[in-house]
């Protein structure tokens, strides 16, 4: 167990934060029925320690401790980091929690840590990775600030890895694959004139979090599946994915000739062929 010192992920804390005084409303059976959904103790305990590394190390201790293994097809492909260019990565979100951390350890290591990620705001809970990212709350202010933080991630001396879904994959009549791709990464890429590096991750989440994120979506006005990610990561402790990086797009390639909600579909069947 740890301490309070040591409690970095604090359930309670996050509520009060987000709910003000309204928190204490909240049934105690069901404030402990989230600590455990979000292995609130085994969490802090890993966070505690590797409490001294950040950034790519953090990502990299990770993996380590979920004993992923990482088959990394096509990594020829990732651009050399000397060649003076900036680059937008995207790719499919199949597991919502480990696929992240892997293509950052994996992007981070190559290029020296020079990458941010467009991430919920409450993962910036997570010290070892709040360096890395560009935080996002679509539910609070930080929603209306989204097109400032996307302007200043694209404006930054940094590669950008995205998931352009914004959610986690979906199964629908039998097939995982996420929700169609926003548009955002396709004219950020144009305005600046980065390439955009299509990845392809393998994996998939339980039946069970399949089943209630299609309840969730279709019923409830939240997304009550994004709860449940934490503990589908430790569902997939000991697992080897498969990870395909296809060939850098020319920023050119994203003419007039379609939409950019066009484009951001061709792309996403780009990364589903990988």
């Amino acid at each position: 167990m740890v301490t309070l010192t040591e409690k970095t992920v604090d359930i309670d804390d996050i509520l009060k934060s987000k709910m003000g005084t309204k928190a204490k409303f909240i049934p105690k059976p069901l404030i402990a029925w989230l600590k455990r959904i979000v292995h609130q103790d085994q969490v802090n305990d890993f966070l505690w320690e590797s409490r001294h590394l950040v950034g790519t190390e953090w990502l990299e201790e990770c993996v380590r401790y979920l004993d992923a293994t990482l088959d990394i097809v096509g990594k020829e492909n990732l651009p050399d980091k000397n060649d003076g260019r900036l680059y937008t990565f995207v790719s499919n979100h199949p597991l919502g929690g480990e696929d992240g951390v892997a293509l950052g350890a994996i992007i981070g290591r190559h290029y020296d840590g020079r990458f941010r990620y467009l991430v919920n705001d409450l993962l910036m809970n997570l010290p070892g990775l709040a360096p890395l990212c560009i935080p996002i709350n679509k539910t609070g202010k930080q929603g209306r600030d989204f097109p400032k933080m996307v302007e200043a991630g694209f404006q930054s001396d940094n590669h950008m890895l995205m998931f352009p879904a914004g959610l986690c994959s979906r199964r629908k009549n039998g097939v995982i694959r996420d929700i169609p791709w926003k548009k955002t990464f396709i004219s950020k890429s144009v305005e600046y004139q980065r390439d955009v590096v299509p990845i392809h991750f393998s994996g998939q989440n339980s039946d069970f979090f399949y089943r209630m994120a299609n309840f969730s979506d279709r019923f409830l006005p939240f997304n009550l599946a994004m709860l449940y990610l934490v503990d589908e990561m430790y569902k997939n402790v000991h697992k080897t994915f498969r990870i395909a990086i296809g060939k850098p797009i020319p920023w050119q390639t994203f003419d007039k000739s379609r939409k950019p909600a066009e484009w951001a579909a061709w792309v996403q069947d780009r990364v589903y062929e990988l």
